[in-house]
C-alpha cells in the first residue's frame, strides 16, 4: 500500500482510506461480524486512515471500530466528527459547534472508541449560529490537553476554512468528490492546495452509481437512505445508470473494473478517497485501484466521458448542499 503525510502533519496515512458510515446505518444490511472481518482485511491489505462519526449509527459505529481494535489502537490512524446531533432514537437535531458541546463530543467519542486520543476530529457540518472560530477555538484546545492530534473540517466554505484556520491549523477538509461531484476543483482544490491542507474524499463511488452494479430504483432496498437523494430519484436514476456505462466501457478496455477505475482516477487527482464498504471482497476490489496507472490519453478520455455536472440530479437534498463561497 502506498502512503503520504496527511496534510502539513506528521501523520503517515494510506492514500485510500476506508469509510465506516455503512457498517452501522443508511445502508441497508448491518452485519457486525461482517464489518469486523473488513476491518480487520482493511489493515492486512496496508489501508490504515479509518473514517467515522459519533452521527452514524447514533455512536454505534464508533463503538464498532472501538470493539474492532482493542489492543491494536496503533495499527490505525483513525478520523471521527462532531457536530451533527441526533436524538435517542436516531431522530436529526440539527448543527451544534458550541464550544462546550465540542469538549463533551469528544469526550464522548473517545469513551465510545476505547482510546486516549484521536487523531483526526472533524467539525462534520459548521454551525451557521456559532462564529466558526469559537468552535475551531475549542477544537484547539483538545490538540493542547493531547486528546486530538489535529483538526479537520467537513463540507465548509473557502471563507469558513480560511477564518478556521487562521485559529488553528487545518490539517484536512472532507467534502464529496467523484467522477459525479466536481464542483471541488473550482475553488476548494486550489485553496487546500495554498495551505497545505489534505483533500478527504467521501462518496468517492458516487453512493454506489459509479460500482457499475445499480441496475435498477427498486433493487435499493427499502431502508435504504439513497432512496430520497435525487440523482436516485424518476428519470434521473436512469440517466445516471446510462452514463455509468461509458465508465464501465472504458473499465473494460483497461481490464480493471468500474469502481477501480474510478478510484484510480482520484488517487490521480491527488486526493484522499475513503470509500465505504462493510463486506471484504468490496474492499478488496477497491483496493486494487492503488496500483492503477492511468496514462495521459486516459485521464484525458475520462475527463471527456465525466465532466463537471454530467450527473443527472444534485448530489444532496438541496438544504444539505452547502455554498462554498459563505461567509
Amino acid at each position: 500500500m502506498n502512503t503520504k503525510t496527511l496534510g502539513q502533519s506528521n501523520i503517515e496515512i494510506s492514500v485510500l482510506g476506508l469509510g465506516c458510515m455503512g457498517m452501522s446505518e443508511y445502508y441497508s444490511g448491518r452485519d457486525d461480524a461482517e464489518s469486523i472481518r473488513t476491518l480487520h482485511r482493511a489493515v492486512e491489505l496496508g489501508i490504515n486512515f479509518l473514517d467515522t462519526a459519533d452521527t452514524y449509527g447514533v455512536g454505534a459505529n464508533e463503538e464498532l471500530i472501538g470493539q474492532a481494535f482493542k489492543g491494536r489502537r496503533s495499527e490505525i490512524v483513525l478520523a471521527t466528527k462532531f457536530g451533527s446531533m441526533r436524538g435517542e432514537h436516531g431522530s436529526f437535531l440539527g448543527v451544534n459547534g458550541h464550544p462546550d458541546y465540542v469538549k463533551s463530543s469528544c469526550e464522548s467519542s473517545l469513551r465510545r472508541l476505547g482510546t486516549d486520543h484521536i487523531d483526526l476530529y472533524y467539525q462534520h457540518r459548521v454551525d451557521p449560529n456559532i462564529p466558526i472560530e469559537e468552535t475551531v477555538g475549542a477544537m484547539a484546545k483538545l490538540v493542547e490537553e493531547g486528546k486530538v492530534r489535529c483538526l479537520g473540517l467537513s463540507e465548509a466554505s473557502v471563507n469558513q476554512i480560511k477564518r478556521a484556520h487562521n485559529v488553528h491549523p487545518i490539517t484536512a477538509l472532507q467534502t464529496e468528490y467523484s467522477l459525479w461531484s466536481r464542483e471541488a476543483e473550482d475553488d476548494l482544490f486550489p485553496l487546500c492546495k495554498e495551505l497545505g491542507i489534505e483533500f478527504v474524499a467521501y462518496s468517492p463511488l458516487g453512493r454506489g452509481f459509479l460500482t457499475g452494479q445499480i441496475k435498477r430504483y427498486e433493487d435499493l432496498a427499502e431502508d435504504d437512505a439513497r432512496r430520497n437523494l435525487p440523482r436516485f430519484i424518476g428519470d434521473n436514476f436512469q440517466r445516471n445508470v446510462d452514463l455509468v456505462k461509458h465508465i464501465e466501457a472504458l473499465a473494460q478496455q483497461k481490464n480493471v473494473s468500474t469502481s477501480q477505475l474510478a478510484l484510480a482516477w482520484m488517487i490521480a487527482q491527488g486526493v484522499t478517497p475513503i470509500p465505504g464498504t462493510k463486506r471484504v471482497k468490496y474492499l478488496e476490489e477497491n483496493v486494487g485501484s492503488v496500483h492503477i496507472e492511468l496514462s495521459k490519453n486516459e485521464l484525458e478520455s475520462i475527463n471527456e466521458i465525466s465532466p463537471k455536472g454530467i450527473a443527472s440530479g444534485g448530489r444532496n437534498v438541496e438544504s444539505q448542499i452547502p455554498d462554498w463561497s459563505a461567509e
